[in-house]
């Protein structure tokens, strides 16, 4: 049976439309959350595994912003590039191509490896007014505090590619695989919170196309991190950063901030690299104060 989802009836309150737009290609899946009049839009751009349920949390707690949550190609129900590797390059590209076709000038934001897509893409020409980046990927991967659990999932992912392909494909959808990612993930103690989360994941973290798509992905996000990206971007910057979280330090996230000409950093206590699912409201909050007009004084 399903876990209840604690966000339901702030998410039941928004009005939301599925969508699709040929890309590169392909057709994306996406999600429009939102009054097609509010004030400001952004692109939401969601992580490894994951597709657009995963950000509904934080777009719950964002009323009165209009938010596009595209599933990554390969993911969810947007199905593989064509004829292409989807490394870094190519999501940039593609996210550069999705944003001018649905919503030109948007605000971008990206959570984990969306951050690193995001700050790709923004640096490589996407034109956007403002970026917000949660849970940011600020430092290489396998010298986070959590290495050798990396270091045991490239062995995972290596595996999964070459394996012969119903072995692969078998390891890489294991449900109890997937359940000690999302107990690693997990900082909250609250044992309905966790229940949630761990339903989320066992929904939704396997909804991959196939292996070839999961491990070249899965390369983009070890591979590169916002670092190379960050002097690039010269609009205001978000960061919203867990002070727990396993993947990337606080004190890397800290440093991460001072390579963007303009960023301002907000870390949210007690929480790990689940900012999306376990502290929604406080992110929402972060979010909403820097999408304010300046000349109100709030930024």
């Amino acid at each position: 049976m399903p876990s209840p989802n604690p966000y339901a009836a702030l998410l039941d309150q928004i009005p939301v439309e599925r969508l699709e737009v040929s890309v590169l290609g392909g057709r994306t899946a996406y999600w429009v959350y939102g009054a097609a009049d509010a004030a400001t839009t952004v692109i939401a751009v969601h992580g490894f595994r994951g597709e657009h349920h995963g950000l509904e949390p934080v777009v719950a707690h964002l009323p009165g912003v209009r938010i596009i949550s595209p599933d990554l190609p390969g993911f969810g129900e947007t199905a593989p590039l064509p004829e292409r590797t989807h490394d870094l390059d190519t999501y940039a590209q593609w996210l550069r191509e999705f944003a001018s076709a649905v919503a030109p000038g948007a605000v971008i934001l990206g959570h984990s490896f969306g951050s690193i897509v995001v700050a790709a893409a923004v640096a490589g020409g996407l034109e956007t007014p403002q970026v917000i980046l949660v849970n940011p990927i600020g430092a290489p991967a396998l010298q986070g505090p959590r290495g050798l659990l990396t270091r045991l999932a490239v062995l995972y992912y290596w595996a999964g590619a070459r394996l012969p392909q119903g072995i692969g494909e078998a390891l890489l959808r294991n449900g109890l695989i997937v359940r000690v990612m999302s107990e690693s993930m997990a900082k909250t103690r609250d044992p309905e919170l966790r229940r949630f989360i761990h339903d989320q994941h066992d929904t939704y973290f396997s909804r991959f196309a196939d292996r070839d798509v999961l491990h070249d992905a899965f390369v983009a996000s070890v591979s590169n991190d916002v670092r190379a990206f960050a002097p690039l971007i010269t609009q205001p910057t978000l960061l919203v950063a867990a002070v727990r979280d396993d993947i990337t330090p606080i004190e890397a996230e800290r440093r991460l901030a001072t390579l963007f000409p303009d960023a301002e950093l907000v870390e949210i206590d007690d929480v790990g690299h689940l900012i999306h699912y376990e502290t929604p409201a406080p992110a929402a909050a972060a979010i909403t104060r820097f999408l304010a007009p300046s000349d109100a004084g709030t930024r």
